[in-house]
């Protein structure tokens, strides 16, 4: 039997409240370094941890984007909207000082990766570079954008080219999650690698 729950009304909490609940709980969560581009070619860079694949075919990310307090769109949101690209850089424990240094709010067209020690590399298919540095990183085109309220939009983007660091993806296409030694948010301002593994083989029903 379960012990005693302590139960929240969501109907009857505030955003906040909302928040400082589901980040603490819907752990972990993998991190996009976003890299895009505005109409005058300069590049911009920031980190969400709303953020997820939801399908294979078509091959579809999401980017959970709140705006600025004032309800303006950030740099990110207002880059994918004019150029209808971006890029997801996965980050690794070795990029994750820089990745948090592009979390500051430094005024617009300012070049994150460049403050942040980050190589910006031209992007195969789209405008929007990626970072040399990063274990992985996924190029995409806006599908879809869903304004959930004024505050916020799920911004979704088709995986048009990837790229990957040299060793980490097999024959076999399978790949290393040492080589990608991804980091990933919990609550507040703690994160947490994903070093300690486990096995759990997919369960196959045989009748009696």
């Amino acid at each position: 039997m379960d012990a005693e729950r302590t139960g929240f009304d969501f109907t009857a909490l505030s955003g906040r409240d909302k928040y400082k609940l589901m980040i603490g709980s819907i752990v972990p969560r993998p991190i996009a370094l976003v890299t895009t581009v505005d109409g005058e070619g300069r590049f911009n860079a920031a980190p969400f941890s709303f953020f997820g694949c939801l399908s294979a075919d078509p091959p579809i990310l999401a980017l959970g984007v709140e705006n600025n307090p004032d309800m303006s769109l950030k740099d990110t949101a207002h880059n994918i909207r004019m150029t209808e690209v971006f890029t997801v850089n996965i980050v690794s424990f070795a990029i994750a000082e820089a990745m948090h240094q592009t979390a500051a709010k430094y005024p617009r067209g300012m070049d994150e990766l460049q403050v942040a020690g980050l190589t910006a590399m031209p992007g195969a298919k789209i405008a929007a570079p990626w970072i040399a540095e990063a274990p992985a990183a996924f190029e995409c085109r806006r599908h879809l954008t869903l304004e959930l309220s004024k505050s916020r939009q799920i911004i979704l983007g088709e995986i048009v080219y990837a790229h990957y660091r040299e060793g980490i993806v097999d024959e076999r296409l399978h790949v290393d999650p040492a080589g990608i030694d991804a980091i990933a948010r919990l609550g507040g301002d703690t994160c947490a690698t994903i070093r300690d593994r486990f096995e759990m083989l997919t369960p196959k029903y045989t009748p009696d």
